[in-house]
């Protein structure tokens, strides 16, 4: 990362993800419950898709991030046709590590929050050693 990137990667920097409920992105679809709301792998995903996206922009050339952990509540149920909005907020930097702070809503209100931390790696370098498992 160039000096002017770190400089940009500092806390605060925000995030969103927008996901509509449809009946492919319930419990029962997905295999998490047996019920046709939100399901909590959906919820996980929105989440960290608003924080992937929200560094994106200034990550150096062939960089990205992976997640490593989410500690997630989800604390309300959404019925398919609503929306769910995720906001993240970057909290720490630690090197290459870095840590988020997301809540979720509905249009009830929030039915969800959760601690991430996502990992900033060179895409080709950490796509190799992936495909080297198969060895």
């Amino acid at each position: 990362m160039s000096t002017l990137e770190q400089q940009q990667l500092l806390p605060g920097v925000t995030g969103s993800a927008h996901c509509p409920v449809t009946k492919e992105n319930t419990a029962a679809a997905m295999g998490s419950g047996d019920l046709p709301v939100f399901a909590t792998p959906a919820l996980a995903a929105c989440m960290e898709r608003a924080a992937a996206e929200s560094v994106r922009p200034l990550l150096g050339e062939g960089q990205t991030t992976v997640g490593v952990r989410l500690v997630l509540e989800h604390t309300a149920a959404t019925p398919v046709g609503m929306d769910v909005r995720c906001e993240s907020t970057l909290t720490l930097v630690e090197g290459r590590r870095l840590t988020f702070s997301i809540l979720a809503y509905d249009d009830a209100g929030e039915i969800g929050r959760a601690e991430h931390a996502r990992v900033i790696v060179g895409a080709a370098r950490f796509l190799e050693r992936a495909e080297g498992k198969r060895t």
